[in-house]
């Protein structure tokens, strides 16, 4: 596969070299001469569904002795009880460390370690994960670990405690970080405190976690069809799904009942919010909630959020607040759709406290302007262009495009969006553009948050709206033991864009 793709490039350059050396190019202005886009047509991997429902998708690539499986497991904290926040990221967390029944955790760290092969386990907020990577030679012992991890876990409670002590020490330490206190605050005013896309796991919520909720998670929601399976690498395929049938046959399907999640209530409410840090640069969000990922509109609204402050150097807004004003070094903007409902849509910068109103200005400034003024041919033509020319390395290894196949059935979208966002987004037109910023972004509905010193504001923030300061929940530090070494939170944010690969 690498080879194909180095050799589309090569041909790239060939046409380019014939092109220039032709005699009616010679003489032309490079700036307008036209060249055909490269047709690339990935590779597709071979879809079976056994008799219990697990659906898999297989792959040959036999560049190296190297083989690898992945499952998405219908799962997620999306599911966990309110009293019971960090069930399912302690869940992903111990079914590896914790051993099986037939080895400790040790063991299953001493074998992978002898096969130079590496297991991984974890639950986010959607979707449930587990990966093999083995040597052609040694899959065999890989997969039968794999399986034994997958199905019989053990969830030793010693290994419990150590994940939760683990967990615990990275909750007192999330204040430290003001770039994650904006993430997660915002996603709390967007949401709602309440709501599974936005709860906050506690000390308290972590410590009530038992080994009995661990095994109760796993049992409920890790069955045979709710799973997908993608496996590429160095194997035939005749030989696999005969393996895979006669491993995995004999686990019967489970009906399984999922909790409700509440839907993600439409509304546009301005707030003006302030987390008071005393820090020498202000961080800011300012958004509000955006789009599923299976909206038609997706693929123009992807191109407006490159123009409008997505693509780095070349977006207005790091145009105009970063090199014109040297108002601030990170700025930018992010779409991030919901798999399964609304995701957000926000603008971030950090920015020197004294110019804090004045950058907020500017980014609201940008967005209305990006409704009222239609974007140039230029700005379209360069965030189609980097779209377009970065599509291939979407595609860069088989390993990748199975992964992409597997994510894309798990979400419920059909199997060539891959292919229909390339051709969608080459049809995507200036009147485009205006129309999705004037439906999908709204100037009078923004949440506004500024983590900083407002002392220190060249205005206050009160002339946007009236001000609510969020006062932070600090940890118990004498609730549990602190424990050594480094921290981890166990809990993914779960969020999977389907996006291609951009620069």
């Amino acid at each position: 596969m690498k080879l194909k793709i180095i050799f589309a490039f090569v041909l790239m350059a060939i046409n380019f070299v014939w092109i220039l050396s032709s005699p009616a190019q010679k003489n032309a202005d490079p700036r307008t001469m036209i060249f055909s886009p490269v047709q690339f047509e990935p590779l597709k991997a071979e879809r079976i569904v056994l008799d219990n429902g697990m659906v898999l998708y297989l792959l040959e690539d036999h560049e190296l002795p190297l083989i690898k499986m992945e499952v998405m497991i219908k799962s997620g904290s999306m599911y966990e009880p309110p009293d019971k926040i960090g069930l399912a990221g302690l869940t992903g967390n111990v079914m590896r460390t914790g051993g099986t029944r037939r080895m400790n955790g040790d063991q299953v760290d001493e074998t992978l370690e002898f096969l130079a092969s590496n297991i991984n386990s974890s639950i986010g907020l959607d979707a449930g994960f587990l990966s093999l990577d083995a040597l052609a030679k040694d899959f065999d012992q890989g997969f039968e670990l794999f399986l034994e991890i997958l199905r019989y876990p053990a969830f030793d409670e010693k290994k419990l405690d150590l994940a939760k002590k683990q967990a615990i020490e990275g909750i007192r330490r999330r204040n430290d970080s003001p770039s994650s206190i904006a993430s997660r605050e915002f996603l709390k005013l967007v949401y709602g405190p309440t709501h599974p896309y936005a709860r906050e796991v506690t000390i308290k919520t972590v410590s009530s976690v038992s080994r009995e909720d661990l095994v109760d998670f796993h049992k409920k929601y890790y069955h045979p069809n709710s799973i997908i399976l993608g496996i590429t690498g160095d194997f035939r395929k005749k030989e696999m799904i005969h393996k895979i049938k006669k491993t995995f046959g004999s686990w019967k399907k489970q009906t399984v009942e999922f909790p409700q999640v509440p839907s993600v209530e439409l509304r546009y409410q301005p707030s003006v919010n302030y987390i008071d840090r005393d820090l020498t640069q202000t961080h800011l969000r300012i958004g509000h909630l955006g789009i599923r990922q299976d909206n038609p509109d997706f693929f123009a609204l992807s191109i407006l959020d490159d123009i409008l402050g997505g693509k780095g150097f070349t977006s207005r807004l790091f145009q105009e607040i970063r090199t014109k004003r040297g108002l601030a070094y990170s700025v930018g903007t992010a779409l991030n759709p919901g798999n399964f409902d609304l995701g957000v849509f926000f603008a971030y910068a950090q920015t020197k406290s004294d110019s804090t109103h004045q950058t907020i200005s500017e980014i609201l400034e940008e967005i209305k302007r990006i409704q009222t003024e239609p974007v140039s041919d230029e700005e379209l033509k360069q965030a189609k262009d980097s779209f377009l020319n970065s599509y291939v390395f979407s595609f860069s290894s088989p390993a990748q495009i199975v992964s992409r196949q597997v994510s894309l059935e798990y979400y419920g979208l059909p199997s060539d969006f891959l292919e229909r966002f390339r051709d969608s987004v080459a049809k995507v037109t200036r009147e485009d553009i205006q129309r999705v910023a004037k439906k999908y972004l709204h100037p009078d509905g923004l949440v506004l948050l500024a983590i900083g010193k407002q002392e220190r504001f060249d205005q206050p923030l009160s002339t946007f709206g009236k001000v609510t300061t969020i006062v932070l929940e600090e940890a118990d530090i004498g609730a549990v033991p602190l424990m050594e070494g480094p921290a981890r939170i166990f809990r993914a944010s779960g969020q999977n864009s389907l996006s291609p690969t951009r620069p």
